[in-house]
């Protein structure tokens, strides 16, 4: 990396840094305000659901921040009924991953690790709403309330290799989005992410300039996988994500 190259990396991370400090410590208290004013006129769920909103627009904002140096370009190939709840099974190749989820329009949680409750701030957020920490649940109690979440029109968000990819190749899925499908007959909607690996790459807090394309794909609804094994379906889904990805990358 030449001098000038390593200069923009580091301006390029100032601007968002300070940004993200900025905004964080006025979105945040803004967007809680605004759910608490409203609480006393409104019910527990339809609370819930705006902290939910409240989440998903934060991170569209922090998306926001590095452009132009980073871009996100956002696909939408499914064009899905927003009002009803879906099973979203993503690749993971970077910790902003879990940001570009805002653009969704559904009312939302993800199934996450045991980091992001670690951050501050921000982990006690993903508590208030709902996030679910398939590490330390008891396989009953993750079964239950992922359950409850759906039956009470909440789409619930998987990243199902488990950790970020470090080579660009898909890793192993885990079943439990694909149990929690065909017990649920709730539709599953693959999501391809490609270009984040470098913002920011693994073992590193410096984000790169770079594209981002998140891209939504049609849902696959109960009729077409009702036959299927977890196993089958995972592997299923797993190959769909690969090929739409060869794709974005002009690799098939």
């Amino acid at each position: 990396m030449t001098v000038l190259e390593r200069v923009k990396l580091y301006l390029l991370n100032l601007h968002f840094y300070i940004f993200f400090i900025l905004l964080s410590g006025t979105v945040i208290p803004t967007l809680t305000l605004f759910v608490i004013i409203l609480r006393p006129i409104s019910s527990r769920r339809g609370t819930m659901k705006r902290f939910r909103r409240a989440i998903n627009w934060y991170g569209k904002i922090i998306m926001a921040i590095p452009f132009p140096f980073i871009r996100v370009r956002y696909e939408d190939e499914g064009k899905d009924d927003r009002d009803k709840p879906y099973i979203f099974v993503c690749n993971h190749r970077s910790a902003s991953d879990a940001f570009l989820i805002g653009v969704l329009p559904n009312e939302l949680v993800q199934i996450v690790n045991v980091w992001p409750f670690r951050i501050p701030v921000l982990g006690l957020y993903a508590k208030f709403s709902g996030y679910l920490n398939i590490k330390r649940m008891p396989p009953e109690q993750f079964r239950q309330k992922a359950m409850q979440l759906l039956d009470d029109g909440v789409s619930i968000v998987f990243f199902p290799e488990g950790t970020r990819s470090t080579t660009g190749q898909i890793g192993a899925f885990h079943g439990a989005a694909f149990r929690l499908a065909l017990e649920s007959r709730v539709p599953v909607v693959p999501i391809c992410i490609s270009g984040s690996e470098n913002i920011p790459p693994k073992g590193s807090s410096l984000l790169r300039a770079g594209t981002i394309r998140f891209r939504r794909l049609p849902a696959i609804v109960w009729n077409e996988y009702k036959d299927l094994t977890a196993f089958a379906f995972k592997n299923r889904v797993r190959i769909i994500i690969e090929h739409e990805l060869r794709i974005m990358e002009n690799k098939a």
